[in-house]
């Protein structure tokens, strides 16, 4: 009896499309595992593109940053160099100023002596007191030749520099000294070709004009400026050995100079 009933019910599902139906059923999960693995790839390979994307974007924002980094760099040095230049033109109107007033000053002292020296009320010493006047003129330091060129040859070498157009300061300055070689500016005109050759990169002929002021000027006030030239000449060269040592000499020999402090801090960085 019971035979009879599942034998029924199975004909019964046969005739409804029971079997087909679940095999339906497996068809549809096969193909979804598909899809989701198809849709897996999919995202994975986007994956992997966005990254390579982003890896380009960041190195290319990377070397955009170097660039401007740079670019500020260079702007620095020749706000610098400009900053320097503006110096050494207020130095050398001090030092002018400073002259004229010992100039004055020894012209009015002869003035007074000679006056003192005559005797009122008689002519043979109003006569002679041109005479004295002459002797005092006599007496003054000896001035330049020509004073007014002198300092405008030096300007005019200033101002090539001070423009950035280092090749023809070397020139002004070289053309200065072969003029004026006794002049008071002679160490300045050689540590400022020494500079212009810096600012070149030529690197060789920077040291040997920095060497030429230490050996020609030895009383300078430029010989600790000339030093610190050197030591920046033998970083950028990357001699750092004979770099401290030249800084280790500034802080030594001129304590309590500006070129003294900048040693030490340079100094520093190198030990870091």
């Amino acid at each position: 009896m019971i035979k009879r009933h599942v034998t029924a019910v199975l004909l019964a599902c046969a005739s409804l499309g029971c079997v087909p139906a679940a095999q339906a059923g497996l068809f549809d999960d096969d193909e979804a595992r598909k899809q989701i693995a198809d849709l897996r790839k999919q995202v994975g390979d986007d994956k992997l593109a966005t990254e390579a994307k982003l890896a380009k974007l960041d190195e290319a924002i990377k070397s955009l940053g170097v660039i401007q980094l740079l670019q500020q760099i260079e702007m620095l040095n020749a706000e610098i160099a400009k900053l320097r230049g503006q110096i050494e033109v207020l130095n050398f109107q001090n030092e002018q100023l400073q002259k004229r007033q010992r100039d004055f000053y020894v012209d009015l002292d002869t003035r007074i002596r000679s006056l003192e020296g005559g005797k009122p009320g008689s002519a043979p010493a109003a006569e002679a007191a041109p005479t004295s006047a002459v002797a005092a003129v006599n007496t003054r330091p000896v001035a330049p030749p020509n004073p007014a060129a002198e300092n405008k040859a030096y300007d005019a070498a200033q101002n090539l520099f001070k423009k950035g157009d280092f090749t023809r300061a070397v020139e002004a300055f070289s053309s200065f000294l072969q003029t004026y070689p006794g002049s008071t500016l002679a160490a300045n005109a050689q540590y400022w070709i020494g500079i212009s050759h810096f600012n070149l990169k030529d690197y060789k002929n920077a040291q040997a004009a920095q060497e030429s002021l230490i050996k020609l000027y030895p009383e300078s006030n430029k010989l600790p400026d000339a030093l610190l030239a050197i030591g920046s000449i033998q970083i950028e060269q990357s001699d750092l050995g004979s770099a401290r040592n030249t800084l280790e000499d500034i802080i030594a020999k001129y304590p309590g100079t500006e070129a003294a402090a900048k040693a030490r801090t340079r100094l520093q960085s190198l030990r870091r």
